[in-house]
């Protein structure tokens, strides 16, 4: 299995101002590229932020306004691209994770299944259905955004489908950042996969955001994490290392679901 090129883009997003944010996003698209990245990542909701109740002005559906953009963002660069958007869908919002190929086609989307009270997610937005892996071009890949860290069935569930990698935009405070590098290091290890998550920073509505946005591992380890600044970082892994891990500790066999079952 081929090494993954990957480049973490930790943006300080502008409140309720798309076109700012998508400059800040195409000039790091190309950055990327320049770098030879199979995928760049983005943060949560990296268009708006939670400029929530303004919702019916920012989200489109798939395959029109912003995410139209970055399809063509990423045909344009020959890259892959992900990171969350509000998606208008039926007449509800969603907070919405797409995963575009390098040749701008949709790989992937997944809605945000747990919502988060704090930032009054659940005014706003209507909660995901499922829980979505894919085949993406270096492995099976989970998703998951910001909220969705903290609950460790959901990742447990990617492991045991057999996804080697899980991808993570997120808005998390700094206050709690503690919370995020305990987290991204715990699911990284009971797991067995690498994780990738990408934070915003900045301040926004009174909330300053943490960065801190990491590649982790299978051990544990952190091939790289940035700062509390906007920044663009870059990390190179190995798939395989997830069987080589997984072989050595054979976590998923000494499982005792005739105890605490299975999902």
């Amino acid at each position: 299995m081929p090494s993954l090129r990957l480049s973490l883009a930790q943006m300080d997003v502008k409140l309720g101002d798309p076109e700012t944010n998508f400059a800040v996003v195409r000039e790091w698209t190309a950055e990327a590229a320049r770098h030879r990245s199979t995928l760049i990542v983005f943060p949560e909701l990296w268009s708006t932020g939670y400029d929530l109740e303004n919702w019916p002005k920012h989200a489109s559906p798939l395959g029109e306004g912003m995410f139209a953009d970055v399809s063509a963002l990423a045909a344009e660069f020959n890259i892959g691209i992900a990171g969350s958007l509000l998606e208008a869908r039926e007449g509800k919002c969603y907070n919405t994770l797409t995963l575009f190929n390098p040749d701008g086609t949709q790989q992937a989307v997944y809605r945000k299944l747990h919502l988060f009270r704090l930032m009054e997610e659940e005014k706003w937005l209507a909660p995901g259905e499922e829980a979505v892996t894919t085949e993406a071009g270096w492995g099976k890949t989970g998703l998951a955004i910001c909220y969705d860290l903290r609950f460790t069935e959901l990742f447990r569930k990617y492991a045991l489908a057999g996804s080697k990698l899980a991808l993570i935009p997120a808005e998390w405070p700094g206050r709690r950042i503690a919370h995020w590098q305990t987290l991204l290091r715990a699911r990284a290890i009971e797991n067995q996969m690498f994780v990738v998550a990408v934070n915003r920073v900045g301040e926004s509505k009174g909330e300053v955001f943490g960065g801190r946005s990491a590649v982790i591992d299978p051990w544990g380890e952190t091939i790289v994490e940035g700062g509390a600044e906007p920044q663009l970082l870059h990390a190179e892994i190995d798939l395989a290392l997830v069987d080589e891990v997984r072989k050595r500790i054979p976590v998923f066999a000494d499982r005792r679901e005739d105890i605490y079952g299975s999902f």
